[in-house]
């Protein structure tokens, strides 16, 4: 079992940044495959990015790309999501999830691909 703790959420202008992470404990992380999801209200939870074991492959949906970008630091068993010039359609809760394995491809973008969710945290972007 792995567990996951996600942190860093809050309330930020338009503009301005934040940085999530996600702590995992139970596993080595670094044979996980981690991704950053988001669901805001009313719709469905949606793929933001995902990064695989080592830290070398990365996707993000085409939106986010340039603004956002997914790091992990293996030795504090810990992934980010740092955020740059947010906007109001980012609000959402994040969440932070994983899946053993080192093979990666774009299945990595489905929310059905992890088997291990953390609870989220909450990402307001004010106008």
């Amino acid at each position: 079992q792995v567990q996951l703790v996600e942190s860093g959420g809050g309330l930020v202008q338009a503009g301005g940044s934040l940085r999530l992470s996600c702590a995992t404990s139970g596993r080595t992380m670094s044979n996980y495959a981690m991704g950053w999801f988001r669901q805001a209200p009313g719709k469905e939870r949606e793929f933001v990015a995902a990064i695989n074991y080592n830290g070398g492959i990365t996707y993000y949906t085409d939106s986010m790309k340039g603004r956002f970008s997914i790091s992990r630091d293996n030795a504090k068993n810990t992934v980010y999501l740092q955020m740059n010039n947010l906007e109001p359609a980012d609000t959402a809760v994040y969440y932070c999830a994983a899946v053993l394995g080192w093979a990666f491809d774009y299945r990595h973008k489905t929310a059905g691909r992890y088997n291990y969710w953390g609870q989220g945290t909450q990402v307001t972007v004010s106008s």
